[in-house]
């Protein structure tokens, strides 16, 4: 790795952690010994850069410190485009356009020497399959999720039987085969998951519900959490 790139990546390192990290956690990534993490980090403040910190305690980066958003490594600039080229095959029309136009744009503005890493890609997706037709608005859901606002679902369960339920809508999860609403359920008064293709009908309520959405994401998180210790008996 060239010095510049390295320097580079410990200003990454240090923008993504929210404590202190140390010189041999930074070493370990970038497979370099920490005397040189030592040496690095001084040139670093020497050109002004906020880093604090001190041996055996860690460093950390000031928050005021920015740096031009799109100075992509490469492969920072194939994770964004494999995770574009995932959306464009799998998601709800209006993340599959943007995620086409994330790639133009990301194209346009990287560097002449970084395009053929987009143009002619080392990695890539498996081609999706056609999932089952969405019968509700995705990208007005995700609208109502923002919001924390309610939505009225005519549901048809596994086997046909309809039910009407009152959602607090908290987070779309994108499957290879299917689209799955995950919500607070006023029916049933707890989490539960919705097939997209098994929404019959759709109201989008003007009424707000009685939780933050992060809030209610944290604790539709933890719920799932418990869920899965108990199915592996931990």
């Amino acid at each position: 790795m060239r010095r510049a790139d390295r320097l580079f990546q410990i200003i990454q390192i240090l923008r993504r952690s929210s404590r202190p990290v140390t010189a041999a956690d930074i070493a370990s990534e970038l497979e370099v010994s920490p005397r040189t993490v030592y040496r690095d980090v001084a040139d670093l403040i020497a050109q002004r850069v906020p880093v604090q910190g001190e041996v055996g305690f860690g460093y950390i980066l000031d928050d005021s410190f920015d740096m031009p958003p799109l100075m992509l490594t490469p492969d920072e600039i194939e994770a964004a485009v494999l995770g574009a080229q995932w959306v464009a095959g799998r998601g709800d029309p209006a993340l599959a356009n943007a995620a086409r136009d994330l790639i133009a744009k990301i194209t346009r503005v990287v560097p002449e020497r970084l395009r053929p890493i987009i143009i002619n890609p080392a990695i890539g997706t498996r081609p999706a399959k056609a999932p089952p037709p969405d019968r509700i608005d995705l990208a007005r859901t995700r609208e109502w999720i923002r919001d924390g606002r309610k939505l009225k679902i005519d549901y048809l369960d596994q086997h046909g039987v309809p039910t009407v339920r009152v959602i607090w809508p908290i987070i779309i999860g994108f499957l290879d085969d299917t689209r799955m609403l995950a919500a607070w359920c006023e029916l049933r008064q707890d989490f539960r998951h919705f097939r997209a293709d098994r929404i019959a009908a759709a109201q989008f309520l003007d009424d707000r519900y009685e939780a933050r959405p992060t809030a209610l994401r944290q604790r539709w998180k933890r719920d799932m959490e418990r869920r899965r210790s108990a199915r592996e008996g931990v």
